[in-house]
């Protein structure tokens, strides 16, 4: 029997934790031994589950990361400990997803991995891994990563530092570590990702793009709630909502858009509702799937003004529940839509944003069914996560 070991920041919550959970129980299907080993939480899950560390070593590591900028430097006890437990269990394949997120020691990982010589796996969901500090950098207009990151211009954006700048030390620790690693295979989760692999010093290394997916027997057109038919339903959804995702879009969309038009966020902290305008209904986050598969199925259009993304779930599940989606022009986000499920708007021109907005509220051109069946062929999470096990196949038989 073939054994996957997967390391993420989370197990089987939040985006990527459910990734590498269903990722691990297809493993699973096919004979494979599936361990997934985590930073934080208190997950049940499929597969076989390693905390790597604790609560208190990650608020430490948090805690120098802001004083230091050594994100990823600390944890060097629990680290070394996990790496024991690695020796234990020998697996065949090594997935890696975010080894970011105060958890882990990424050099001495790395030397292990380097030793060790089994097939690395390492789907990118963000762009941390080739950056001297942040995990998105479209917002900022920065490039300084294809060359060497100096001077950021992001120290507060996460992993926020409060003062001190050591991109460019990072950015060559990133280089020492994570170049000269045999048998390692990169799997940016959008084609965006991928051009901007391409043009990283993480280059020389073969990827191939796998696009995230959604259970489609649980995110599917419903009619449960029912709403006034002169009112038109905006739809927005994020886990965690900043001025990055949008907030600030919404609320400049607001003040273009009817009084006949509603604006529903799902996933705002109390302080933020209290804040919002007229017009905008605030939620917090859920984990009632069913909820929000009623949301997304009552909304007219579902709004994704992101400022800067990789390959936002959400829209596939917009998308799965028979929901046109228009999203800004940035990162992989526009990937998920065609010419028949949505509409591409430029980057933050909230009067475009707005027109598109009533056009489509207004005009209905595209139909539930088409949506649906985008979703069907492209991010069906059984079809998609399979090419993962084809790419371990492949790797083990080299």
């Amino acid at each position: 029997m073939s054994t996957l070991l997967q390391i993420n920041v989370t197990a089987n919550w939040g985006s990527t934790g459910k990734i590498a959970e269903d990722i691990g129980k297809l493993a699973i299907e096919v004979g494979w031994e599936s361990w997934i080993a985590y930073g934080r939480g208190e997950p049940t899950s499929k597969s076989n589950l390693i905390r790597i560390g604790n609560d208190w070593d990650m608020r430490l590591h948090g805690l120098q990361s802001r004083l230091l900028d050594n994100h990823g430097l600390a944890s060097k006890k629990v680290t070394k400990e996990f790496i024991d437990r690695i020796k234990e269990i020998k697996p065949d394949i090594i997935h890696l997803h975010n080894i970011h997120g105060y958890y882990l020691n990424y050099p001495l990982l790395f030397d292990f991995l380097k030793e060790y010589g089994a097939p690395i796996v390492w789907t990118l969901h963000d762009c941390w891994p080739f950056t001297g500090h942040c995990a998105y950098y479209d917002f900022a207009k920065c490039d300084h990563w294809q060359i060497e990151c100096h001077d950021c211009p992001q120290l507060r954006s996460y992993p926020a530092s409060l003062w001190r700048d050591r991109s460019k030390d990072n950015f060559y620790q990133k280089k020492e570590s994570f170049l000269g690693v045999d048998n390692l295979t990169f799997v940016p989760v959008s084609d965006w990702l991928h051009n901007e692999l391409s043009k990283s010093f993480l280059a020389q290394y073969p990827a191939v793009t796998i696009h995230n997916g959604i259970d489609l027997s649980v995110f599917t057109p419903s009619d449960t709630l029912v709403t006034d038919s002169t009112k038109k339903v905006v739809l927005g959804v994020a886990s965690v909502w900043d001025r990055r995702k949008g907030l600030d879009e919404f609320i400049k969309l607001r003040k273009l858009l009817p009084d006949n038009y509603t604006i529903i966020l799902v996933g705002l902290s109390h302080d933020q509702i209290a804040t919002l305008p007229q017009g905008i209904t605030g939620l917090r986050r859920t984990e009632n799937v069913r909820q929000l598969v009623d949301l997304y199925s009552m909304a007219d259009v579902f709004v994704n003004p992101t400022l800067e993304d990789n390959f936002p779930t959400t829209n596939l599940e917009a998308l799965a529940c028979g929901t046109p989606v228009i999203t800004y022009d940035t990162g992989g986000s526009p990937e998920a839509i065609d010419g028949q499920t949505g509409i591409v708007v430029p980057y933050q021109d909230v009067d475009v944003l707005a027109e598109k907005v009533r056009y489509l509220c207004e005009s209905a051109p595209f139909a539930i069914g088409q949506c649906r069946l985008r979703a069907e062929k492209n991010y069906d999470k059984q079809k998609v996560f399979k090419q993962y096990i084809n790419l371990y196949n492949n790797l083990v038989k080299k």
